[in-house]
């Protein structure tokens, strides 16, 4: 199945590519899925009272999978709750905590994935910060999980008892290493949607200044997580052909950026209507592509330049990034990469494990981190 995920800056009209999007998918033939992940209940006005012939639409509810999560902790924990006097909670009195939206969308994901009723899932992100957020959560949360819980420890299960005894601490009780090992399965099942090659991420944004860095960053962190970009949809774009003298400006400014993006992106123009979009009509109007084809795989490709210079370069593609806004810092097997305001922790490739950090250069929107083999580990040639 192929997944968009559609995001952009705040009132930039992502909703409405996301209805515009599945509505031209499903008039297509195909079997489309549109999930929403707003609070407030947006989509039903830009989509109208008419339902689109193969499209179904599903708005998340965070506060019912968080009342049975919680429940369900209750029982696995519930004779240490005994032992400590703990009273139990009332499903009907819980509210939603932060980050139970996340991960109520990350279950979602899976559950999509898993399901052969539809052709293509169109997901309606939050706006960029957020959604950027939410995307690494997976891969970070399985990373906390294997470093306080790691997997090998199950190994000793049944020596629990006489480690306890031996180290005069109680160590973790089964239950605690069941839910992780839980937790591990269903977000690696998110995680492998969104590595899936068949998931994408759609940019809106509305040609101006703001727009302008708002698609700088999310670039970036996009590219940092190693996600595809299918299309850059320019919003409310207004017709050149206007005869009003105070909108020469602002077409001449959306003029510009469409240049400039257009120079980096796939960039599809979005008109602006004279009005909000209302129903299938209006959605048709806009023009906007169904799936498309799925984009090239982000790669993070290993040369060797042994024979030249002596090393092995490592090729990080990083559009938009300033050479004052990078940090990178290598511990252990794992390296450290700073972005902007974005941060993310990635395993080193095999052999570059093997090899100690010799030097980075950013160039042409690339990060380029030397690496010398390490005499003491690198296989010895005869």
């Amino acid at each position: 199945m192929r997944t968009l995920l559609i995001t952009g800056p705040g009132g930039s009209g992502r909703t409405t590519v996301a209805a515009a999007t599945a509505v031209a998918a499903a008039g297509a033939g195909t079997r489309t899925l549109l999930l929403t992940t707003d609070r407030t209940d947006t989509l039903t006005p830009v989509l109208g009272t008419d339902a689109a012939p193969g499209l179904t639409t599903r708005r998340l509810d965070p506060a019912t999978g968080f009342r049975d999560d919680l429940a369900a902790l209750q029982e696995r924990a519930a004779s240490a709750l005994d032992l400590l006097g703990a009273s139990r909670l009332d499903p009907e009195e819980l509210t939603p905590l932060p980050g139970a939206e996340e991960l109520a969308l990350l279950r979602a994901l899976r559950d999509a994935a898993l399901t052969e009723a539809y052709d293509l899932l169109v997901v309606d992100l939050p706006p960029t910060p957020r959604a950027l957020d939410l995307l690494a959560l997976p891969g970070e949360l399985r990373r906390y999980l294997r470093r306080l819980l790691p997997p090998e420890r199950q190994a000793a299960r049944a020596l629990r008892p006489v480690l306890g005894r031996l180290a005069g601490v109680p160590l973790p009780a089964e239950w605690l290493y069941e839910t992780a090992a839980r937790w591990d399965v269903e977000l690696g099942a998110a995680e492998a949607v969104l590595a899936d090659p068949g998931t994408s991420v759609r940019l809106v944004a509305e040609p101006g200044p703001a727009g302008a860095d708002a698609v700088r960053t999310a670039a970036l962190g996009l590219a940092l997580r190693g996600l595809r970009t299918d299309l850059l949809i320019a919003s409310r774009v207004l017709p050149e052909s206007v005869e009003d003298t105070w909108l020469a400006a602002p077409v001449a400014q959306q003029r510009k950026v469409l240049e400039e993006w257009r120079e980096t992106h796939r960039v599809h123009p979005v008109p602006h209507l004279g009005r909000d979009p209302r129903g299938t009509d209006d959605l048709t109007a806009l023009a906007v592509p169904g799936a498309g084809t799925t984009p090239a795989r982000v790669e993070w490709p290993v040369t060797d330049r042994l024979a030249d210079d002596g090393v092995l370069v490592w090729h990080i593609p990083l559009p938009g990034a300033h050479r004052d806004e990078l940090d990178l810092i290598r511990r252990g097997d794992e390296l450290a990469v700073t972005a902007g305001p974005f941060r993310r922790i990635v395993p080193l490739p095999s052999a570059l494990r093997r090899c100690t950090v010799d030097g980075a250069a950013l160039r042409e929107g690339e990060l380029r981190i030397r690496f010398r083999p390490d005499p003491r580990l690198w296989p010895r040639t005869s």
